[in-house]
């Protein structure tokens, strides 16, 4: 057997035996049960995409075009398939978008053969990434992504400065898009930008994240909302703020909408990420909260730190101790997959349910933004749980 077709058999092999193998669950803190295993890594993108198959032209059986991370999945449940919109980087730090679907929500997730080849507007995007997808009662499945652009106020020579906006593609089936005009709003920049998957008011309604430059939000505030009267072109002519930044706390320097919220008999549940300042740089997590059914943009209740941090290897990566979600896939049976991205890396999943979510989000108290008021929070619950341990019951605990 030649060379070439030996290093070919054992990457296909590799590849498969990671598609193939079985995904176990992990320690659960009650609220949801992670899974040990990532859902997507730069390894199962498919030989086909990396290496030039033909041995005239690739003897030594050489990768041509590298892939970096995959990461920042979009989600949906389609045609019985579970589906993830990943933002996949190849080695030369151009982000695309890739379909990887499975007809299981924890593992067995394989790429299709070409990856998302998404119309550009007038003005072409330089990059793309982290794409949201959100099944609208219009008929349409939107993807709503950050488009990326260099500046062009920039001062000659700098070849880092970019310009950031909502791009808005739709599709029936993730197979053929049309591309629509980028979101309009009052704001200088937009990330995370994310549509209510219901009509507001007879309007499309978006969560956005006003910023006043590519990184810093500025004067932005949080998480924004905007009604607009058309998706062909979607323009918000005034935003206000669901859900503020606030000092000292898990989202101190900026947040932003996940996935579309997930409509409860108790209001709409939100995931969303915030950030912080830390001495090695920023932390990104994963938090939630509710908002009212008939006014989406009033906060309900809002449970104080973080729904998922980083831990052990998700803590590694490209971008390192960063966890982020923009997609969420809410089963028929109540269960509920979060999808999510660590370190700007690989993909993982977490299973829980929307009964869970909500005791969660109803139960937990809010964050009440002082030390001190934190220790007598948490004191008032040992002292309920210190006179719940004289039961018999209990005995085993009084050690």
């Amino acid at each position: 057997m030649s060379e070439f077709m030996s290093r070919l058999k054992k990457a296909a092999a590799e590849c498969e035996s990671l598609i193939q193998r079985e995904n176990r669950p992990a320690a659960s803190n009650g609220v949801y049960t992670r899974y040990e295993l990532p859902v997507l890594t730069a390894a199962h993108a498919p030989i086909h995409w990396r290496y030039d198959l033909n041995p005239e032209t690739n003897p030594l059986f050489l990768e041509r075009i590298g892939v970096n991370a995959a990461f920042n999945p979009g989600a949906i449940k389609l045609n019985g398939k579970y589906v993830l919109m990943a933002r996949v980087e190849g080695a030369d730090r151009k982000s695309f978008f890739a379909v990887a679907e499975s007809d299981r929500p924890t593992e067995g997730f394989r790429f299709r053969d070409y990856p998302v080849l998404l119309p550009e507007t007038e003005d072409p995007d330089i990059n793309v990434y982290d794409m949201r997808l959100v099944r609208h009662e219009d008929g349409w499945i939107y993807g709503l992504f950050c488009t990326e652009r260099k500046d062009p106020d920039a001062p000659k020579g700098d070849t880092s400065s970019a310009v950031a906006q909502g791009g808005i593609v739709r599709t029936k089936d993730l197979k053929s898009w049309e591309r629509l005009p980028d979101l309009k709003t009052p704001s200088p920049q937009q990330r995370n930008v994310v549509l209510h998957p219901e009509f507001v008011n007879g309007k499309y309604a978006f969560y956005t994240r006003p910023q006043d430059g590519f990184i810093d939000t500025g004067a932005g505030g949080g998480i924004g909302w905007g009604l607009s009267d058309s998706m062909n072109p979607a323009v918000i002519d005034r935003e206000t703020i669901v859900d503020s930044k606030a000092y000292h706390t898990i989202k101190e320097v900026k947040n932003g909408q996940g996935p579309a919220p997930i409509r409860t008999d108790r209001g709409w549940l939100h995931i969303a990420h915030g950030v912080r300042n830390t001495a090695a740089g920023l932390r990104y997590v994963v938090y939630a909260f509710m908002t009212d059914l008939a006014a989406p943009d009033k906060v309900t209740y809002a449970p104080g730190g973080h729904l998922i941090a980083p831990e052990g290897i998700e803590r590694v990566g490209d971008v390192s101790n960063v966890i982020f979600c923009n997609g969420v896939i809410a089963d028929d049976d109540g269960k509920v997959y979060i999808y999510y991205a660590s370190s700007d890396t690989r993909c993982h999943v977490a299973e829980t349910s929307v009964e869970r979510l909500v005791d969660y989000c109803v139960n937990t108290p809010s964050d009440p933004l002082r030390s001190r008021a934190c220790v007598e929070q948490r004191s008032e619950l040992i002292a309920r749980n210190l006179e719940q341990m004289k039961r018999p019951e209990y005995a085993f605990l009084n050690r």
